[in-house]
């Protein structure tokens, strides 16, 4: 009797402790709403860490420069460079991408032309942050993936053409004779080219990361559709039930009646 008791007091502390389907659903949206709120202002944080790695590494000329054997001191950007100059041995910049016949050699070009438009297509989505306010979030989301993803294209085309201007002549004064395309000769690699390759696995994951939450938005929408039509559903079938109650009540409160008058009319 006793292990009966304690057995009917666990089961009825084990009910108590259940929550309801109705509840425990209501419940499982609501933090699941929250988590994906909570990993998308994440996901737009460091989206505008990797539009500011993204911005240094364009602008910034630390690509490649000097060493210890180098015949010259200096360093190199993607379409300015910096030597000295004279025999103070001053280091002085010369280049710009507005004079962008001037880079010295094409492979710088077509380097600076694409990490300019991963830059740009790092801002523009940025700026589709506002569309959060007037459009579907689950599209923005997936807008923003695709741009994500293009940079991050940009970047790795950009990385990959960058040595094939590393024959120019500016370079072999600084490098020496052994330079040659793909080869640094005695000169190293800068922190902003390094920097340029952690941001294309930065843009993989951050576009990966937006493509998720894009199609959780989407699921999510499907829930919330789904419980609308169930709610719409079920207070249908209270109504007509309802109605159908008080039809069934009318008829017995006529019949009641009917009987009455027969009573009555044979009496």
């Amino acid at each position: 009797m006793p292990g009966a008791a304690a057995g009917a007091a666990c089961g009825v502390g084990g009910g108590a402790a259940m929550l309801p389907a109705p509840e425990a659903a209501k419940l499982y949206h609501t933090n699941y709403v929250r988590n994906s709120r909570a990993i998308g202002v994440l996901w737009a944080i460091f989206t505008i860490c990797f539009a500011i790695v993204n911005v240094v590494c364009f602008f910034q000329p630390y690509w490649i420069g000097d060493g210890v054997d180098t015949p010259q001191a200096g360093y190199f950007g993607l379409f300015q460079f910096c030597t000295e100059v004279g025999i103070s041995r001053q280091v002085a910049c010369v280049g710009s991408f507005a004079d962008f016949a001037a880079i010295p050699s094409g492979a710088f070009q077509a380097a600076s032309f694409l990490i300019g438009l991963s830059m740009v297509l790092i801002i523009a989505c940025i700026v589709c942050f506002i569309l959060f306010f007037f459009c579907s979030t689950a599209t923005v989301y997936k807008i923003c993936a695709w741009m994500q993803l293009a940079a991050a294209a940009c970047l790795v085309l950009g990385c990959m053409i960058y040595p094939d201007g590393w024959d120019a002549e500016e370079v072999k004064k600084m490098c020496g004779e052994k330079t040659d395309k793909y080869t640094l000769g005695a000169c190293s690699i800068r922190w902003a080219y390094i920097l340029a390759i952690i941001g294309i696995l930065d843009a993989l994951i951050l576009s990966f990361l937006a493509f998720v939450l894009g199609n959780r938005q989407d699921s999510l929408l499907a829930e919330e559709l789904k419980l609308e039509n169930k709610g719409w559903h079920l207070q249908s079938e209270v109504k007509l039930l309802w109605q159908s109650i008080e039809r069934e009540a009318v008829m017995q409160i006529g019949g009641t009646k009917a009987m009455k008058d027969l009573v009555c009319f044979s009496q």
